[in-house]
């Protein structure tokens, strides 16, 4: 059983908390996403298990076995880098079969491998190329097959595609899929992007400021947020969050009442994802479009709504909300409009501690 654990994981740099009590635990044969922003410690993290950043406190297992004062090249894993990290002056078999060297390994087993790695990623007419003679995208493919051909116990991988075109990326974040489905290998991958981290992760912990913040399925991180921060974090436009108030079970904002909750009385910052507002005449937010973003498939309308401000970054306010709306016939700038938003498909939080208020669903 191929598991990496982390148990109340800290790390420090000087009186800089990194990473802090990071508790998570990856299954065998998991995809698990690690996302959040520049400097919430999902590098560092990943950097931890793969032993090139020490552990200030709490242990490390991979495969039930504690490696905090192994080496990298004991630990049996294999990183993959942003960066691809090939050696420009060997071919791409040369660069695949480097680390089976490294390991005395030789002869018609080392070719073996090769070939087999590269029949896995189907890059085998440019065996005999140097890396300089390869798209982003092979170099990327070249990259893995060195960690492949391994046969790790876990891979680890630091934002490999974000060197790549937005097209590229589309394609390879399809190919690493299929590649895991085939392979099944316990994977940890480090992203800033939540397209990836979405589309990915059989699971995705978000971290901000070191900590864990909610560590579950994309689709559960996505309509039921544990706070604010994730609320925002994930998805794009992001989270509306508008400040509201329950009273005798009835859900208002600024002016407008959307509609009963279960809930008990009080202020609550209300979350509205943008696909949850729609134009209805006679709807209880009067708004004014002020510009409109015409997508092809979607629409995404951006409007300011009287009485009402939009939570920026839980302090301060923006005027304007944004709705996604299907392309048809969308309201156009300049127009005066009627929005409602579902009392049943908004996320409540309290406004002291942006933690979500649990409701039925």
């Amino acid at each position: 059983m191929t598991a990496v654990e982390l148990r109340d994981v800290s790390k420090s740099f000087a009186e800089t908390r990194a990473v802090d009590r990071l508790d998570l635990t990856v299954a065998e044969g998991e995809f698990l996403i690690l996302v959040g922003p520049s400097g919430c410690g999902k590098t560092t993290a990943l950097r931890m298990i793969a032993g090139l950043e020490e552990v200030t406190s709490g242990e490390i297992r991979i495969d039930g076995r504690v490696v905090n004062e192994l080496p990298p090249a004991r630990r049996d894993i294999a990183m993959v880098f942003q960066n691809y990290a090939l050696y420009p002056n060997m071919t791409v078999a040369d660069n695949i079969g480097f680390p089976l060297r490294r390991q005395r390994v030789r002869g018609a087993e080392l070719r073996g491998r090769v070939a087999e790695v590269a029949r896995i990623l189907d890059i085998e007419p440019l065996l005999g190329r140097k890396p300089s003679q390869l798209s982003g995208g092979q170099r990327q493919r070249v990259a893995i097959g060195r960690a492949l051909v391994r046969r790790p116990k876990a891979f680890l991988m630091d934002e490999p595609l974000s060197n790549l075109d937005a097209k590229l990326r589309v394609q390879m974040r399809a190919e690493l899929l299929t590649l895991h489905r085939r392979l099944g290998i316990t994977t940890v991958y480090v992203t800033h992007d939540q397209t990836e981290a979405m589309t990915l992760g059989d699971r995705v912990l978000v971290l901000a400021g070191g900590r864990a913040q909610q560590l579950d399925s994309p689709q559960r991180l996505y309509r039921s947020p544990a706070n604010t921060f994730v609320a925002t974090f994930i998805g794009s436009p992001s989270m509306n969050l508008l400040q509201g108030c329950v009273r005798g079970g009835e859900l208002a904002v600024g002016p407008a009442w959307l509609g009963p909750v279960d809930a008990p009385d009080g202020d609550v910052t209300v979350g509205v994802r943008p696909e949850d507002f729609v134009v209805a005449d006679g709807g209880p937010l009067d708004a004014h479009v002020e510009f409109v973003e015409d997508l092809g498939p979607e629409t995404l309308v951006h409007f300011r709504a009287s009485g009402i401000d939009r939570i920026v970054d839980g302090e301060g306010a923006a005027k304007l909300l944004v709705a996604r709306l299907s392309s048809g016939r969308p309201p156009r700038a300049g127009e005066q409009r009627r929005f409602w938003a579902d009392p049943r498909k908004v996320t409540l939080f309290d406004p002291a501690t942006g933690l979500a208020i649990e409701q039925p669903r």
